[in-house]
């Protein structure tokens, strides 16, 4: 351990690469966060669902903001292979059918962190 000249105090070696990491995972997990938004906006899901997924354009339409995150993706999926074909999500899978499994994880997690 390293002692600190202007307080006398031990100090260990890896005290701030933890601080480091920590920042570097937060500034991570808030990209995400962003890209999530950004591409619930680029794929046009607003249109919808309205801006931040809380307010539906229609009463037909789901609310998706605060949705559990595995909820929202398995959804997704399903309309957009088919295996959910209920409803509207006919309407959305013709929206969805090019949005990689990535994509739709962030916008999940995004979706789950709102209201």
């Amino acid at each position: 351990m390293n002692v600190n000249p202007t307080d006398g105090h031990r100090r260990s070696p890896t005290a701030p690469w933890v601080g480091l990491i920590t920042a570097l995972t937060l500034l991570v997990g808030q990209a995400a966060f962003a890209d999530g938004g950004a591409l619930y906006r680029d794929k046009g899901c607003g249109a919808c669902h309205g801006a931040d997924g809380s307010h539906p354009v229609s009463p037909d339409y789901p609310m998706l903001a605060g949705q559990n995150s595995s909820y929202l993706l398995r959804q997704m999926k399903d309309i957009r292979d088919g295996t959910r074909a209920n409803g509207l999500s006919a309407v959305m899978r013709a929206t969805v059918t090019e949005v990689s499994d990535k994509d739709f994880a962030a916008i999940a997690e995004w979706l789950a962190k709102k209201l």
